[in-house]
């Protein structure tokens, strides 16, 4: 008798909890969870769980997770994902997860008004897509100032050396702004060697004539895959300048067979790192790796603030599970545009204009002894 009632009581409290979570304001992201790029929306899946959990923790407004969607960074799956997330009955994006495929979204979800906030499409041009999307990562431009900046005040090279795919809008955006605030700053450019695809064999070509032009500082405004290949190549000729990459860096020692002995001393643009003395960073970055078994990388903390600034809007504007995506757009719109919102989050403070671009400033991070740490 009493197994049976405990079973029937856990049997109540199971299916109260299943109500209240199918209560919740529906959110999905949209990423690369499989192949090259699945470093970068993993961590973004897994942190939009474990944010639902801790958001619904507290209390007040509810969340429920749809299943994220794969899109291998490609823009034509994305909208094939964010159409089946609709039919799910989602009511708030919290992706996508990629540049080129959050725009695609994008361009559809506006005019159907759904509202979109992005973790990591950083590209200066995706909140020019529509006025519903809005950015948490800080944007290309930014980033490509900010490398300009710390590379000039701690007087890092000399002879600087760039070398980026400019098929890709992501690295030729960040490379154009670091361009320009280097020439504003006074620092030499010696050479730029492009490519056009990030999963291409060699790049001994690129490396060399960096080499050649005698650069002791390459920047990279690149992702880590055809940036570990560079490194590698550089390492195998003896070619030692700092090399120093931007967001697309982070996931670069989760790749399989990785040496972390080639990627040594590569500094890079961040907003988090698992190894932090921040204490609420510490506190996300413990929970990850206990539910997850993994450290977290800058997208998914990202994405675990993502929720958080939509838990704020949320209350700011009172949309609730019941309100519809499009009133839910309107009202979420006139939130995070007013002059009166921003957001501390894990990883820094937030403020957003009204063409959803975000205000944030990038920190540089830099690899030591096998781990990414803060160097500022």
């Amino acid at each position: 008798m009493r197994k049976m009632m405990a079973l029937a009581l856990a049997l109540v409290m199971c299916l109260c909890a299943c109500t209240a979570f199918a209560d919740g304001i529906k959110v999905a992201t949209i990423g690369p969870l499989t192949g090259p790029y699945a470093n970068y929306g993993k961590p973004v899946e897994d942190s939009l769980i474990l944010a639902v959990e801790h958001a619904n923790a507290q209390g007040g407004i509810q969340f429920e997770v749809l299943p994220a969607q794969d899109d291998l960074g490609d823009g034509e799956k994305a909208l094939t994902a964010y159409n089946k997330l609709k039919d799910d009955g989602l009511q708030v994006l919290l992706g996508t997860v990629t540049s080129g495929a959050c725009a695609a979204v994008a361009g559809t979800a506006v005019g159907e008004r759904f509202f979109m906030l992005t973790p990591s499409a950083s590209a200066d041009m995706v909140p020019e897509v529509g006025d519903n999307v809005f950015q948490i990562c800080f944007t290309d431009s930014s980033q490509g100032a900010k490398a300009a900046e710390y590379i000039k005040s701690h007087e890092l090279g000399t002879k600087i050396g760039i070398i980026y795919n400019n098929a890709q809008d992501y690295s030729a955006g960040i490379k154009a702004a670091f361009e320009a605030k280097a020439a504003e700053l006074g620092l030499e450019i010696v050479k730029t060697s492009a490519f056009s695809d990030d999963n291409a064999p060699d790049f001994s070509a690129q490396v060399n004539e960096v080499k050649q032009a005698g650069a002791d500082l390459v920047f990279l405004p690149i992702y880590y895959t055809p940036e570990y290949k560079i490194l590698t190549y550089a390492n195998s000729i003896e070619y030692a300048p700092i090399f120093y990459g931007v967001d697309g860096t982070d996931g670069i020692l989760e790749q399989e067979n990785v040496d972390a002995a080639i990627v040594e001393g590569l500094m890079y643009l961040t907003p988090y790192t698992p190894n932090s003395t921040d204490e609420r960073t510490n506190a996300y970055t413990e929970a990850f790796r206990a539910k997850f078994g993994y450290d977290p990388n800058q997208f998914g903390a990202d994405e675990y603030d993502a929720l958080f600034v939509l838990k704020a809007l949320c209350e700011k504007a009172g949309v609730t599970a019941e309100t519809a995506p499009a009133e839910a757009c309107e009202l979420l719109i006139a939130a995070i545009t007013a002059e009166d919102f921003s957001f501390d989050g894990i990883t820094g403070t937030m403020t957003w204009s009204a063409d959803g671009t975000v205000t944030k400033e990038p920190k540089t991070a830099k690899i030591e002894n096998g781990a990414y740490v803060m160097v500022e």
